[in-house]
């Protein structure tokens, strides 16, 4: 495929996919941001608010600034905004394990791994803002490490359900094969693929941190 000037690999027609999709990502966040806060408000849990709010921001802000990176047509914006596209996907993260490791698990190991994943989150930041090309290679072990974390601490998570281990599951695999396509950069529409891995996982999480955190 011939290189773009302003949309790189990508032609008109995938980047207005590629926005759309994340663009829908990030009106469901707000929604879901809302219930969760509403939950944590009614059993006047503040810690549960605070988790819920940064988890929100997380979700609705990785969805946001893709949807601008892929919106948008100067270059410069465009290059700036890639970079925040490529920072948000530590944050969510980070905010996913937050009402996991705050709420869920809590004490030392909780605390420990929100720590941990903090701490990858801060060098993934700082090393993509610096030269997010140069560091690429390693920003993917680091979405890796932190996405799978949570095996590590698996056993100190209070007992869930089949359907639960399946939303965790589910949700990490459907992240992990994302990255499969979001590779394959010279065929048509993969990024959008991607996008819509990205999306069910953040659906799938979603749901696990509603019904097993905040029900």
């Amino acid at each position: 495929m011939a290189k773009n000037k302003i949309y790189g690999v990508q032609t008109l027609g995938e980047e207005i996919a590629n926005s759309v999709s994340h663009g829908v990502g990030a009106l469901l966040g707000i929604a879901g941001t809302v219930v969760l806060i509403v939950f944590a408000a009614l059993k006047s849990n503040a810690l549960g608010i605070v988790a819920a709010a940064i988890y929100g921001f997380s979700l609705i802000e990785l969805h946001t600034m893709s949807t601008l990176y892929h919106s948008l047509t100067n270059e410069k914006a465009k290059k700036v905004f890639q970079i925040l596209d490529h920072c948000s996907i530590f944050l969510l993260i980070l905010g996913t394990y937050t009402p996991i490791s705050l709420l869920m698990i809590g004490g030392t190991v909780g605390i420990s791994l929100f720590a941990f994943n903090l701490l990858l989150t801060v060098l993934g930041v700082v090393l993509n803002s610096i030269n997010m090309k140069k560091w690429h290679k390693l920003s993917m072990f680091f979405y890796l490490l932190m996405g799978w974390s949570i095996v590590a601490v698996w056993k100190f998570i209070p007992p869930v359900s089949p359907i639960g281990v399946a939303l965790v599951a589910a949700g990490g695999i459907s992240y992990t094969v994302g990255i499969i396509f979001y590779r394959m950069k010279k065929l048509k529409f993969m990024h959008f693929i991607w996008h819509l891995f990205v999306l069910a996982g953040s659906i799938l999480h979603y749901f696990f941190v509603l019904f097993y955190i905040y029900l």
